[in-house]
């Protein structure tokens, strides 16, 4: 059996996206929690990544440690899961959407960092953030357009759990958002994937002092 090591559920936003992956497509896993930000992380994390964060899959003596990476090895493990698109041109799309989610947005997770206990409306709304922001709507509009929803590509896929923090966060920052954007917030939010991870997160008791005060967020 696989073994998926995370973060936190109320922070830990990269590990947010494989699991709610492998547990909306019922790939069967064990979880091991490391909590962030304590002496014991780095000492638990260090050998199992030369980078020393999670999320890691552990498949036998196999271990992956980047989350984009995880979905595409689960992606091929599983082809009978359509964890891509099967079309190849939305396939293709998708990733852009995942690679784009990967590797920008540095102003989004500064100023609004994930923390799905808070409730801090109209906080972290700097002008880089709401470039950010449009620029995620542009790319979400566009994919959902093209496949007529409720999923950015018609059925759930490894783009929507992408996004599902972004998701997390405009419901604790609660930027202004079109109608349709909401309706897709909610229908992430209602996932029975996504839904189980917010409640595990809720009932979690550890606090990381550095992504709790609204004061650090301008």
């Amino acid at each position: 059996m696989f073994t998926l090591h995370i973060g936190n559920k109320n922070y830990s936003s990269w590990s947010m996206r494989p699991w709610v992956a492998m547990t909306a497509f019922g790939i069967p896993f064990e979880e091991r929690l490391h909590l962030l930000d304590t002496p014991a992380f780095a000492t638990e994390v260090a050998p199992l990544s030369p980078v020393a964060r999670v999320p890691i899959l552990e498949d036998g003596a196999l271990r992956v440690w980047d989350s984009l990476a995880i979905c595409e090895y689960l992606a091929e493990r599983f082809p009978q899961h359509a964890l891509w698109p099967r079309d190849s041109a939305a396939r293709a799309r998708a990733r852009c959407l995942c690679a784009s989610m990967h590797s920008g947005f540095g102003a989004l997770r500064e100023h609004m960092s994930m923390n799905i206990r808070a409730e801090w409306p109209g906080q972290g709304l700097t002008p880089a953030v709401r470039h950010d922001i449009d620029q995620i709507l542009s790319m979400w509009s566009d994919a959902l357009h093209a496949s007529g929803g409720p999923w950015l590509f018609g059925t759930f896929s490894l783009a929507d759990a992408f996004y599902a923090p972004v998701c997390m966060r405009f419901l604790t920052y609660r930027p202004a958002l079109p109608d349709w954007a909401w309706s897709y917030v909610r229908e992430v939010a209602a996932h029975p994937a996504v839904a189980a991870w917010v409640q595990q997160a809720r009932a979690e008791l550890a606090v990381l002092p550095g992504d709790e005060p609204p004061s650090r967020h301008v």
